[in-house]
C-alpha cells in the first residue's frame, strides 16, 4: 500500500507497464527529459532510455500516425496529447485510421494504442487547455474510452489500458492530478470496463465520471445533512458503458441525475439520459436531469467556476428530481 497522488499513480502504472512488456513505448511532446507538463512521465526516460520514452516534435497528427505504424509492427505505443484542446490536429488520424484499422483488416490487424489526454477545467488555464472532448471519441465506433477519477483507478486503469489489444482513449482529469489516496499496488479492485458505485444511497442516483466524481461525492455528503441519500456511480468506462450497474442503481432509487463538465447539447450526458429513460422508464419517478458545462466555448479562468458543475447546481437538480 502506497499513498500516491493521481499523477504519481499514473507514473507508477506506466512504469509497471514498461517493466512488464518491452514492446511498450511512451511518446509525446516533452514526455522524456521534462517528464511531461504535469510530470506524469517524470523519470521514465532516465530509467528506460530514449528509445522507449520518446520526445516527439510538436505535431499531434505525427504522434498518432507514428503510433499506428508502431502498433502494426507489434509495439504498444502510449501517446500523450499534452492538453485536451491539442488533440484536434490528430483527430483525423484517430477517427480515420486508429478506430478503423481492426475492422478494415477483418480483425487481422490490432492497434493496441493508448492515447492519454489530460482533460477538463478547474486549473485556471488559457484557451485550448480546458476542453472536455470525450463525446467526440465515444461517438466513434472502433474506439474505447475510459477515464479515472482517483489515484487507485489511475494506477490500475492505465496498466489495463496499455495491456488491452484495442485502441483506447484514456482521459485524465487534470484538476485531480494532485488528489491523494492509499493505493493497493498488488491487486486491482475491478476490471477496466466496470463502473463503480462509489457511494451507496436510496433516494437518487448521480451518474458521473472523471473530474466530477469528487464534486458529486461532496454533494452527496451535503445532501445527507438534509436527510437525503444519494447513490453516486462513477462510470470509469465511457465507451463501452457498464449499463447493468447504472440501470440497477436507477431502478433502485427511481431518480437519476447525470453530472459532467462537457457541454450539454449532443453530449455523452445526452446518451446516458436517453438510455436510462429507455431502460428504466417504468421505474423512474421523474425525468432524468443533467448538470453539465454550458453549450459555450470554455470561459476565461476568472469565471470558470461559474461554468463547472458545483454543489449548488447538483443539489438543485436533486431537489427538482425528488419534487416530482
Amino acid at each position: 500500500m502506497a499513498t500516491l497522488t493521481l499523477g504519481k499513480a499514473l507514473n507508477e502504472g506506466l512504469r509497471k507497464s514498461l517493466e512488464d512488456d518491452s514492446k511498450v513505448i511512451i511518446m509525446g511532446e516533452d514526455v522524456g527529459r521534462l517528464g511531461g507538463v504535469f510530470r506524469v512521465t517524470d523519470g521514465l526516460q532516465k530509467d528506460f532510455g530514449e528509445d522507449r520514452v520518446i520526445d516527439t516534435p510538436l505535431a499531434e497528427s505525427g504522434i498518432i500516425g507514428t503510433a499506428v505504424g508502431l502498433a502494426i509492427r507489434g509495439f504498444r505505443p502510449v501517446c500523450e496529447i499534452q492538453f485536451d484542446g491539442f488533440v484536434f490536429p490528430a483527430f483525423d488520424q484517430i477517427v480515420s485510421q486508429v478506430a478503423k484499422m481492426h475492422y478494415r483488416s477483418a480483425g487481422h490487424v490490432k492497434l493496441p494504442i493508448t492515447i492519454r489526454i489530460p482533460y477538463g477545467g478547474g486549473i485556471g488555464a488559457v484557451e485550448h487547455h480546458s476542453e472536455s472532448p470525450e463525446s467526440y471519441f465515444c461517438h466513434t465506433p472502433g474506439l474505447k474510452v475510459v477515464t479515472c477519477s482517483n489515484p487507485v483507478d489511475a494506477y490500475w486503469m492505465i496498466q489495463q489500458t496499455v495491456a488491452n489489444d484495442d485502441p483506447v482513449v484514456f482521459f485524465e482529469p487534470k484538476r485531480r492530478y494532485w488528489d491523494k489516496a492509499d493505493v493497493d499496488t498488488v491487486t486491482a479492485s475491478r476490471e477496466l470496463w466496470d463502473a463503480a458505485v462509489v457511494r451507496s444511497g436510496t433516494d437518487a442516483t448521480v451518474i458521473t465520471y472523471g473530474p466530477s466524481v469528487k464534486t458529486c461525492l461532496e454533494a452527496a455528503a451535503a445532501a445527507e445533512t438534509e436527510g437525503r441519500s444519494l447513490e453516486v456511480v462513477d462510470l470509469r468506462a465511457l465507451s463501452p458503458i457498464d449499463w447493468p450497474t447504472v440501470i440497477d442503481s436507477v431502478t433502485k432509487t427511481q431518480h437519476a441525475i447525470v453530472v459532467c463538465e462537457a457541454p450539454t447539447y449532443a453530449s455523452l450526458s445526452s446518451e446516458i439520459a436517453a438510455r436510462v429513460s429507455e431502460k428504466c422508464f417504468f421505474s423512474l419517478e421523474a425525468p432524468v436531469f443533467r448538470v453539465t458545462g454550458f453549450s459555450t466555448p470554455y470561459p476565461t479562468s476568472r469565471i470558470e467556476e461559474d461554468y463547472l458543475p458545483d454543489l449548488d447546481r447538483i443539489l438543485d437538480a436533486v431537489d427538482r428530481s425528488l419534487a416530482y
